[in-house]
């Protein structure tokens, strides 16, 4: 593998994990529209763990979601890919560090390096796979409701939150295919094969031999 195409996935792979976890705690996944007001006294703003509201003096104040029972599907599941991107993350930067050429570990193997490297591409194609998953689906309910005219709730716009989650899961899925696709294991090398004689030596000598056998043969024969 390059070493090159190596370094850049690994400071892709670093960028997304980080922007991941800038992700999660953001406040900012949705706020409230002012839409078709004249004057806005609050401001509403949430993401998966909790609500907020701004008012127009700049207090603001927060509110945890109190249930994770009484919470909504697509939030319960928004909140498991999160976190399951993290991890996954994690994951991918320690296999393609032990992977990377200029790593020390198990540099007498270049194939386990190189099957490590590949493996820490595949856990960051998942990582943005989960992390675009999670902030796609909460960005579709954000916008059925918003264009629901039957909805009786306060609608909400997309947030600052969900545009880093999308440019994480770009990030990460670039790493993970810059990773996989430029794996390579040496093949060139032939399997060394245990000596064996050719036919015509292995004749030689097994004529050789009768010769030997026929003439002491022959010798005792005039004893």
């Amino acid at each position: 593998m390059d070493p090159v195409v190596e370094v850049v996935a690994m400071i892709l792979g670093f960028l997304a994990w980080i922007m991941v976890g800038v992700t999660i705690p953001n406040r900012y996944w949705k706020t409230s529209t002012v839409d078709g007001s004249v004057i806005t006294t609050s401001t509403l703003y949430e993401n998966l763990w909790m609500s907020c509201a701004t008012d127009s003096t700049g207090v603001h104040n927060c509110r945890e979601f109190p249930s994770l029972l009484a919470l909504s599907g697509y939030l319960q599941a928004s909140r498991a890919l999160m976190i399951a991107s993290v991890v996954l993350g994690t994951f991918g930067l320690v296999a393609t560090l032990i992977g990377m050429q200029c790593c020390k570990a198990a540099e007498d193997n270049q194939v386990l390096k190189g099957k490590l490297a590949g493996t820490g591409g595949v856990f960051f194609i998942l990582q943005g796979l989960c992390t675009m998953i999670s902030v796609s689906w909460y960005a579709f309910n954000i916008t059925q409701e918003f264009f629901n005219p039957l909805y009786p709730g306060t609608k909400f716009e997309l947030g600052e939150g969900l545009y880093i989650g999308w440019c994480s899961g770009t990030l990460a899925i670039c790493a993970g295919v810059c990773l996989v696709f430029s794996c390579k294991t040496n093949t060139d090398e032939k399997p060394a094969y245990a000596y064996q004689p050719s036919r015509g030596t292995i004749y030689s000598a097994g004529a050789a031999s009768r010769r030997d056998a026929q003439s002491t043969y022959d010798k005792n024969a005039y004893v």
